[in-house]
Parts: structure tokens; C-alpha cells; sequence
């Protein structure tokens, strides 16, 4: 039988051990998802098994060696299904993004000249913009910045056309802004960028909880994101085409392996957290199985499913915050509003107060048990560019394991707070 996912959401808080905090006595509402998301227990469990049960390096051959290297096999697989892939030699794990980045950036830079052009965008993470600029400055290429428009917080797409050209290397882009929410035109950048013949790189770390991602059939050569920010452990997840990882020179030791995806993942990774990040794909597929009440069903619908039940649950989370904070005239949202859809923006905002500073609101916020972020939250280009450094804004993330009345309480707060 399918169910609704409002219904599930009490039961979904109930795998989740953080839910059970409280702050002075009141209970805690998580509102800083876009900074990590908290875990499900399935998730600790998968990286406390590993530890107790086959904690081994790479590529022994006695059992418990065996025994790592194929959950390690397994955990490939299930993030290439993640991703929108099928090859899971095509997944590397690393630290974290910004580290794949880098080392990917380093990489492909070697095949830049004087000349060359790199397309960045105002809007990222600079984690998606400062490698790209280091790697074509050592590169001699020239980096050209995509303007946003900062009344709605979304990309200006005439002037991304305008600055693509020949010698346009490659686009770095976000799947979706970690500030304001805002989701990039994917698809049409990809299109753009190809018939240059220039490389994309997605950013899809702060997409990744919100929508199903889909490398193939976008049709970009590389992604990343942080299972972190997807009810997983602390580390990084890269995909890339198998041709371009395969012709690109990695910088790695020597005896490493020349194949995929060996190749990309430097020194002794955390396979305790690779099995981690394995087992939060699998929370989100059962999410998938329960709306459609179909047990057995296989990974891909099943994450097909699970994204197509959060987005309506998020979109009206969204609605609810956005409709309350409109009858508060102190406050104002950055970015897009209540007449944006799903398709346009994912449940992240990021707000101020007419004249209380953003990092006061977040004590006073967590004093009551609404935990939320201040600052600029990495996005260096976006604050700067809506001149609200240094102090930032007061970052609002609501998702699926979010209530109505959390949002509500939030809205109650900050109007009390003005």
C-alpha cells in the first residue's frame, strides 16, 4: 500500500538518534541541514559493522581484507545508482569535496594554456570557484565570472552565453546554491557549454538531499558532492566519465594503480565512512520503497521515488516559511519567493533582520532550540555581491525530516525576536 509522506515523517525522525536532543528543555529543531545533515542510525551502524567486522586495507588476501574490499565494491555501486550512473568504477571517494576538487582541478589543468577560458558563477560555494582559479592561474588561462541577478539570486544565462566562446575550457556550476536555494538551469548550461566543446563540473553537494541526481542523462563530464549533506558520514564522493579519468594523469604515489577507480583515490581512504555514505543511499531508497509499498524494489526507482515524495514534502515546508515570513516586515528573504516552484528553488533561505545582526539571531535562535547558521556560509561571491559581508545572513534549511511545526515555531520565534 503507498502512503503519504507526511505520514511517514514521524517514523523516519524515530531512525534518527539526534532527534531525541533537547536544549533547555525544549526539543531541538535542526535547521542547518545545508551544513550536514544529522544521521540515521542504519548509517552508524554500517561504519561501526565495518570497524568490529573486516577493518583491513586495501587489497589483502586474507578474509577480512576480502571482506572490506567487497563492501567497498558494493559502496561504489550504490553511489554510481546515486549519482544517475551505472559504472561504479566511475565513483571516487575522498576526504571531502573541496579535496576532490582540488586534485581534480590540478589534473585537468595540465591540459590548459595561455589563452584558455574557465567559466565560474557568483552564485557557488567558492569550493566550486577558488580551485578553478588557482589551477588556471599556474595554467595561464583566463577566468571568467557568470553575474547574478540579485533581486531573485539566480544565475544571469544571457550573460553565461555571452562569455562562452572557443576557448572556453571548461564550466564549473552548482546544482544548487548552498545560500539561497536557487537551482541552476542544469541542463541548459551543459548544452551551452558542449557546443563549445568545453567540460562541465557540477557542484551538486547542496542538491544532492534535495532532488535525484542524474549525471547521464544531464550529460556533464564530472559531479560532486558530500554524503555529509545526505544523512552520511563526513567525507567526498567524484564522479567522472570514465574516458576523461582515465586519459587525465593523476597525481598519486607510484605503486598506486593505474585503473579506476584506484587511480583517483590517494593514499588509505576511511572505508568505515565509504560504507557510511553506502548505507545513507540505502536510507533514502527505503524512503522510496515505503511511499511506493513496494519492498523489493530495486535502487534506482526506489531513489526515483524517494526524491519525487520529498520535493512535494519540501516545496510545502517551503510554502509554509515563506507565507509565514511575509507577514513579518523586519525580516527579508534573499532570493526567490513563494511564486518560484519546485522547480526553480529547494527549501534553503537565507535571511536578515532589518537591524539585528545574523550571528545575534542564531544565539538567541539556539537558546530556544532552533538550530540555524549565520554568515556567509562559504558563498563568498553571492554575499559580497548583495553587500552583506561580513556579517552574513541567518541561513534557514528545511528538510525532509523537518515538521510543520518546526517551521511554525520558527516563524513564532522570529517574531518575538522583532
Amino acid at each position: 500500500m503507498k502512503s503519504t509522506f507526511a505520514s511517514l515523517v514521524p517514523e523516519l525522525r524515530t531512525q534518527f538518534p539526534a532527534m531525541a536532543r533537547t536544549h533547555l528543555g525544549q526539543p531541538v529543531a535542526y535547521l542547518d541541514g545545508p551544513a550536514g545533515t544529522q544521521v540515521p542510525q542504519r548509517v552508524i551502524q554500517a561504519m561501526t559493522r565495518y570497524m568490529v567486522e573486516c577493518n583491513a586495507n586495501h587489497g589483502g588476501a586474507f578474509p577480512t581484507a576480502v571482506e572490506s574490499d567487497a563492501r567497498l565494491d558494493l559502496a561504489h555501486a550504490k553511489l554510481a545508482t546515486f549519482v544517475g550512473a551505472s559504472d561504479p568504477d566511475e565513483v571516487v571517494f575522498g576526504a571531502n569535496m573541496t579535496s576532490l576538487t582540488f586534485a581534480f582541478s590540478l589534473a585537468v589543468a595540465r591540459t590548459w594554456s595561455t589563452g584558455d577560458e574557465v567559466i565560474v558563477t557568483r552564485l557557488d560555494h567558492d569550493a566550486n570557484v577558488t580551485p578553478w582559479v588557482l589551477a588556471a592561474r599556474d595554467a595561464g588561462a583566463t577566468v571568467r565570472y557568470v553575474e547574478v541577478d540579485p533581486a531573485t539570486c539566480t544565475l544571469d544565462m544571457r550573460d553565461f552565453q555571452d562569455k562562452l566562446s572557443p576557448r572556453t575550457r571548461l564550466v564549473a556550476v552548482g546544482g544548487a546554491s548552498n545560500a539561497v536555494g536557487t537551482i541552476n538551469p542544469i541542463r541548459d548550461v551543459i548544452q551551452a557549454a558542449r557546443r563549445h566543446g568545453a567540460l562541465v563540473f557540477v557542484d551538486a553537494v547542496h542538491l544532492a538531499a534535495h532532488r535525484r541526481l542524474q549525471v547521464k542523462q544531464w550529460g556533464c563530464d564530472v559531479l560532486v558532492c558530500s554524503p555529509y549533506k545526505f544523512f552520511g558520514p563526513h567525507s567526498g564522493v567524484l564522479w567522472g566519465r570514465r574516458d576523461l579519468l582515465e586519459e587525465l594523469e593523476a597525481y598519486k604515489v607510484r605503486p598506486a594503480t593505474n585503473a579506476l577507480p584506484g587511480k583517483w583515490m590517494t593514499g588509505t581512504q576511511s572505508h568505515e565512512a565509504i560504507c557510511g555514505a553506502a548505507a545513507a543511499v540505502d536510507y533514502l531508497a527505503s524512503i522510496g520503497q515505503t511511499v511506493t509499498g513496494q519492498v523489493d524494489l530495486e535502487l534506482a526507482p526506489a531513489l526515483d521515488a524517494a526524491f519525487e515524495a520529498i520535493t512535494q514534502y519540501e516545496t510545502e515546508l517551503a510554502d509554509r516559511f515563506l507565507r509565514g515570513l511575509a507577514e513579518l516586515p523586519a525580516w527579508k528573504n534573499w532570493g526567490l519567493g513563494r511564486e518560484q516552484g519546485a522547480q526553480e528553488r529547494v527549501s534553503t533561505f537565507s535571511i536578515t533582520h532589518s537591524s539585528l545582526p545574523p550571528v545575534d539571531v542564531a544565539a538567541k535562535l539556539g537558546e530556544m532550540g532552533l538550530f540555524a547558521w549565520h554568515g556567509n556560509y562559504y558563498a563568498l561571491q553571492l554575499s559580497e555581491l548583495l553587500q552583506r559581508e561580513p556579517d552574513g545572513m541567518l541561513r534557514i534549511g528545511l528538510l525532509h525530516y523537518n515538521t510543520p511545526s518546526e517551521v511554525d515555531r520558527l516563524l513564532d520565534a522570529l517574531a518575538r525576536l522583532g
